[in-house]
C-alpha cells in the first residue's frame, strides 16, 4: 500500500464497527488486562527482548524509498527510513519482504512498458543493498534459505511484487521474476487491472464500482504464479478477484498487508468470510501496521496532522521530495512529537486484528506486516527499531511463544514450503 506521509493525506475513513470476541476458532489468547497499547520500545522488559530474540521475525511489507541503495538512502547505515540495516538489527527485525512496487497506470503497451521501467528500478535498487552488503544481508528464495541466513547470523531479504500491471499481458513474465527472487505477486493495487479486479477501484477512471472478478489474463496468472513457487497475494484485491483467486490456487495463498474488516470496515480489510477463505485454503493473513487502515484517527490529530503539513508546505507529494533532507526530518520530528502527545492509533489497535484474525481464521493462519516507508507505522512501532514493542503487546495478551513464532514468522515460512511443493 502506498500512500503520502500517513496523516499528512487526506483522511477519508469509514466508520468504525464493533469487535465480536467470539471463538469461532476455537481460540482465545489473550486477557482482557492485557489492552492497553505499549508506548514504545522503553516499556520491555528482559523477559520480553529475550523471547523476541529466539522467535524468527518476518515482515512481508516493506517499501524502498526514492534513491534506495544510493548515497541518497544508503540502507547500511541509520537513515530517515523507517527500515535500514541498523533499525533491523537493533530491533531484532529478521527477515523482510523489501518490495517492487508499481502504482496502477494505464492497461495499454505504453503503460506496461513503462510499468516494467519502473519495476526494473525498484528490483535494482534491492539488489543493490544486497550486493553491498553481503556480510550482513542477503537474499533468500525458499523457506530453508531463510532459515540458513538466519542461522549464518545475517538479516535475511525476500522480494515482493506490489501490483502485477508491470507483467503485461505476457505470462512469460512471471518466469522471469520468479528466476530473480520474486516469491509473492499481488493481482492488483489500487484500481483494476489487466488481471482483476481491486478493493479500491478507481472509479474517475472508469473502473465499475462492482468488482469483476479475475479475468481470462488473470486465470492464467494464478496458474503461472503456482507453476512458479510464487505466492498469490490477495492484498488489495477485491473480494470476489480473491476468492476467485484462492478456489483456483492449487497452493495456499498470501494476504501479505491486510487488516480485519471485522475490527475497522476499510475496503482495504479482510472480512470474516474472506479470513475463513485464507483459512480453508492454507493461507495467511498478515495484519498490518498503517494507521488509516486499522482504525479511526482522533479528528483532533488529524486536524493537528494536516496544520501541520500545512505550515511547513508539504501540502502534496511532489513538495514533500523537493523539500531538503533537513527540512524532512524535522517534519517527521515533529510529527511524532504530535501523535506521542495525542491520541494515536497504537500497537493495541494492530494487535485488535491479530486478535481477531487469529479468531477467525486460527493461530497458524495469522502474521504481521509493517508496510513501513510505504505509509505503515502505528503509536510503538514506528520503525523497525521498536519491534520487540509488538513481541510484548503479544505477550501482554496471553498469546504463548510458540504462538508468537507462529505469527511472526513461522505460518509464513509453513505457506511458503507449501507453495514450493505446489509448484513441484
Amino acid at each position: 500500500m502506498k500512500a503520502w506521509l500517513a496523516g499528512a493525506a487526506a483522511l477519508a475513513l469509514t466508520g468504525c464497527v464493533s469487535v465480536d470476541y467470539s471463538e469461532e476458532a476455537g481460540y482465545a489468547p489473550f486477557a482482557e488486562e492485557g489492552r492497553d497499547a505499549l508506548r514504545g520500545a522503553e516499556a520491555l522488559g528482559a523477559t520480553d527482548r529475550s523471547l523476541h530474540d529466539r522467535v524468527l521475525t518476518m515482515d512481508t511489507h516493506v517499501d524502498i524509498g526514492q534513491g534506495y541503495a544510493t548515497a541518497a538512502l544508503d540502507p547500511g547505515g541509520f537513515t530517515r527510513a523507517q527500515v535500514d540495516l541498523p533499525k533491523m538489527r537493533d530491533g531484532g527485525l529478521d527477515a523482510a519482504f523489501f518490495i517492487v512496487y508499481v502504482g496502477q497506470g494505464t492497461i495499454s503497451p505504453i503503460g506496461y512498458e513503462d510499468a516494467a521501467g519502473q519495476a526494473e528500478e525498484k528490483y535494482q535498487a534491492i539488489m543493490r543493498m544486497i550486493r553491498g552488503y553481503p556480510d550482513q544481508i542477503a537474499l533468500a528464495t525458499t523457506a530453508d534459505e531463510v532459515e540458513a541466513i538466519h542461522e549464518s547470523g545475517r538479516l535475511v531479504a525476500l522480494i515482493g511484487m506490489e501490483n502485477s500491471w508491470p507483467l503485461g499481458e505476457d505470462l512469460s513474465n512471471v518466469a522471469m521474476w520468479a528466476e530473480r527472487g520474486v516469491r509473492y505477486v499481488s493481482i492488483t493495487h489500487f484500481g483494476n487491472n489487466q488481471f482483476g479486479g481491486s478493493s479500491n477501484p478507481n472509479l474517475a477512471q472508469g473502473d465499475p464500482a462492482e468488482d469483476p472478478g479475475l479475468t481470462e489474463l488473470g486465470l492464467g496468472l494464478v496458474r503461472e504464479l503456482n507453476d512458479h513457487g510464487v505466492m498469490v497475494d490477495v492484498s488489495h484485491v477485491g473480494k470476489r478477484t480473491m476468492l476467485e483467486a484462492i478456489a483456483l490456487s492449487r497452493a495456499p495463498v498470501l494476504a501479505s498487508h491486510s487488516g480485519a474488516r471485522g475490527v475497522y470496515d476499510h475496503p482495504r480489510n479482510l472480512d470474516d468470510e474472506q479470513l475463513r477463505a485464507i483459512r480453508d485454503n492454507g493461507g495467511v493473513a498478515q495484519m498490518v501496521a498503517f494507521r488509516r487502515y486499522i482504525g479511526e484517527v482522533d479528528p483532533e490529530l488529524a486536524e493537528a496532522e494536516r496544520a501541520l503539513a500545512e505550515e511547513m508546505g508539504f501540502t502534496s507529494r511532489q513538495a514533500f521530495a523537493q523539500a531538503s533532507d533537513s527540512e524532512r526530518d524535522a517534519y517527521q520530528a515533529r510529527l511524532r512529537a504530535l501523535r506521542a502527545s495525542m491520541n494515536d492509533i497504537t500497537i493495541s489497535t494492530l494487535a485488535d486484528h491479530i486478535d481477531h484474525a487469529v479468531q477467525v481464521a486460527g493461530i497458524d493462519h495469522v502474521g504481521i506486516a509493517s508496510d513501513f516507508d510505504g505509509g505503515g507505522g502505528v503509536g510503538g512501532w514506528d520503525d523497525a527499531s521498536t519491534t520487540p514493542a509488538v513481541t510484548a503487546e503479544l505477550i501482554r495478551r496471553g498469546y504463548s511463544e510458540s504462538d508468537i513464532a507462529k505469527i511472526w514468522g513461522g505460518n509464513l515460512l509453513r505457506v511458503m514450503r507449501e507453495v514450493e511443493a505446489a509448484a513441484r
